[in-house]
C-alpha cells in the first residue's frame, strides 16, 4: 500500500547504518568527511565539526534530516549543501545517513 508506514527493525536499522556510513563516506555522494571528522574516515574536513555523539546532540532524528535535506532553512549562512533541495542525495538516502549519524 502507498503510504504505509513500515516498522523500522533492528536489522533494518544496521542495514540502513551500513548504507548511510557508504554513502557519508562516498566522495561523489554524501562526501561528507569533506568537512567533517567522522570516526573510521580517511582525510576529514575541518570545516563542520566532528560527527561524535550524535544520538545526545539530535535525539530527534526529524532535526538530523531536516540539516540534510536544506540546513539553510534553519541557517541561511551555513556552508553546509542543500542535499535534498539540490538532489544531490535521494530521501531515502538521507535517511540511510541518518541512521548511520545516530550510531556515531
Amino acid at each position: 500500500m502507498i503510504g504505509t508506514a513500515v516498522p523500522v527493525t533492528t536489522a533494518s536499522a544496521q542495514s540502513g547504518a551500513a548504507d548511510g556510513q557508504r554513502l557519508a563516506f562516498d566522495r561523489g555522494k554524501g562526501n561528507c568527511l569533506s568537512c567533517h571528522e567522522i570516526k573510521g574516515g580517511d582525510l576529514p574536513g575541518t570545516i563542520g565539526p566532528a560527527l561524535k555523539d550524535i544520538q545526545s546532540k539530535y535525539p530527534d532524528r526529524n532535526d538530523l534530516v531536516a540539516i540534510l535535506t536544506d540546513e539553510t532553512r534553519r541557517n541561511p549562512q551555513t556552508a553546509m549543501p542543500p542535499f535534498g533541495r539540490n538532489r544531490i542525495l535521494t530521501e531515502q538516502e538521507i535517511n540511510a545517513i541518518v541512521d548511520f549519524l545516530q550510531t556515531l
